[in-house]
């Protein structure tokens, strides 16, 4: 038996991790911070079967200690303050966890047991204001943001501990990868989530930003697989995580409207353009300068094709089916809203 200690496991990706390492017989340990509610998120299910230890990416001797607790033979950082526009918000505070946060994992690691093999959640907001297209492990990263600088540090402090001190450290530059579990704050979620209640009649409209950005999306499920397959090799490398596929914020918007029978229609230009309900003329999308970014990045489209030939990797999730579960997740939770309010 193995075992894993994940970062950032309460969230979408750490549950989908936790999941599959405890279908392969791994003992899972994860870290929480303290808070005065105890909140489990993505992993109240399964929080009996894992090995929860307190500690903080910014505090070197918490993660010491976790390192002691859980004599991990894999550890898998996921733990970021991971919402960019936050990281406008709060700059200095991303630096402290996506940045230091990852030296501080990684001396944890090299003091007590240098053995154990280390993944980096690295990001395609690394490579911000691409310069090749598609994006592969040898693109320059430009990022257009405090979070892809951030990422930018701890993608290459792990590269630096590989390569100065013979770790076993590698980097998976994912691509945007969304899921039932994403975070409403998130755009996607921010969607699905909006559709299902414009469907059932508790909300007007939702409010979006820059319709034409252009993402390279999969699924949360299919991209911690690729994860674990990164530290099952050899010798530790970079891959890049994605699916070759582009679409923008405007088709995700259509193809979530469509799984419910909503056909939208698009009227006016730039900041004056409204998305209409085809069948009742109503308003149901909205375009708000609060949800611009200050530096854009108008296109990620990823070059999978080294995870796919060195990991064996496949996408197996596409587009339409990861919309549609998120759609379908949505609508059932707003019902169940609904009927705990007593609205019929």
């Amino acid at each position: 038996m193995k075992n894993a200690l994940i970062t950032g496991i309460c969230g979408q990706d750490g549950s989908y991790l936790a999941e599959l390492l405890l279908e392969k017989g791994y003992k899972v340990y994860g870290l929480m911070r303290r808070k005065a509610v105890v909140d489990y998120g993505n992993v109240e299910h399964i929080k009996d079967k894992l090995h929860l230890i307190y500690a903080d990416m910014t505090d070197l001797a918490s993660l010491v200690n976790a390192m002691r607790v859980s004599d991990a033979d894999e550890v898998y950082n996921l733990a970021a303050q991971s919402f960019v526009a936050t990281s406008w918000e709060q700059p200095l505070a991303t630096a402290q966890i996506d940045a230091l946060g990852v030296t501080n994992m990684l001396e944890a690691i090299r003091m007590v047991k240098p053995s154990c093999r280390f993944y980096q959640a690295s990001t395609s907001e690394m490579f911000g204001l691409v310069q090749e297209i598609p994006q592969k492990e040898t693109t320059p990263f430009y990022p257009r943001s405090p979070y892809g600088v951030a990422k930018v540090y701890g993608h290459w402090i792990t590269k630096n501990y590989r390569e100065s001190y013979g770790m076993y450290a590698c980097s998976g530059i994912l691509f945007n990868h969304e899921s039932e579990r994403r975070g409403k704050e998130f755009v996607t979620r921010k969607i699905t989530n909006a559709v299902a209640r414009i469907k059932q009649g508790t909300l007007e409209y939702v409010e979006l930003g820059n319709l034409d950005s252009k993402r390279d999306w999969g699924h949360s499920k299919d991209y911690v697989y690729a994860m674990w397959l990164m530290l099952q090799q050899e010798e530790a490398d970079d891959y890049v995580v994605a699916t070759n596929e582009t679409r923008t914020v405007r088709e995700f918007v259509e193809t979530a409207f469509g799984k419910v029978g909503i056909t939208v229609e698009w009227t006016g230009a730039g900041v004056d353009e409204v998305g209409k309900d085809a069948a009742t003329g109503k308003v149901i999308v909205k375009i708000s300068k609060e949800f611009f970014r200050p530096a854009e990045v108008d296109l990620l489209l990823g070059d999978p094709a080294k995870a796919e030939s060195k990991l064996g990797w496949k996408r197996e999730i596409s587009f339409d089916e990861l919309v549609g579960r998120m759609v379908d997740t949505d609508m059932e939770l707003v019902r169940r809203e609904i009927a705990c309010a007593g609205i019929q």
